[in-house]
């Protein structure tokens, strides 16, 4: 299949997934978490794939955790700060950067990113026809 199709179905699964997943939590959403969504998902997503080393499970959990934190504040810097939609604020969140980001939502990214791992991963393997992937947890 097509790298920018197979890009494309990728990111479009994960920005939905966030899009809903933010109506289900605050009722509503934006079409910039959509964007925002997406390339988590993907980014995420592919890190095992991408990787020239071998990265346990919990590590690629890490490194989506900081993936996402960046994404949601480089968005938020974008949407929030430089075009003033005011989509969201964390300014009364403990240990918060600008508003934009926050300690209790990079956690909770780390949990989310195990969700994006294997879901990725099933799609690759069941639509896409890639490998199966093994974890390591150590």
């Amino acid at each position: 299949m097509d790298k920018f199709l197979k890009a494309f179905i990728l990111i479009f699964t994960g920005g939905l997934i966030y899009f809903y997943i933010e109506i289900i939590y605050r009722g509503y959403s934006h079409f910039s978490m959509f964007i925002c969504g997406g390339l988590c998902f993907y980014i995420v997503g592919g890190l095992n794939q991408w990787s020239r080393y071998e990265l346990s499970f919990p590590m690629q959990m890490i490194i989506g955790s900081v993936v996402i934190t960046t994404l949601e504040f480089i968005t938020g810097l974008i949407v929030n700060v430089w075009l003033k939609w005011d989509i969201w604020d964390y300014k009364y969140m403990p240990l918060n950067v600008m508003g934009q980001i926050c300690i209790y939502f990079s956690i909770l990214w780390l949990f989310l990113s195990a969700a994006i791992i294997l879901l990725d991963d099933y799609i690759r393997w069941k639509i896409f026809d890639e490998k199966k992937m093994k974890y390591r947890w150590i």
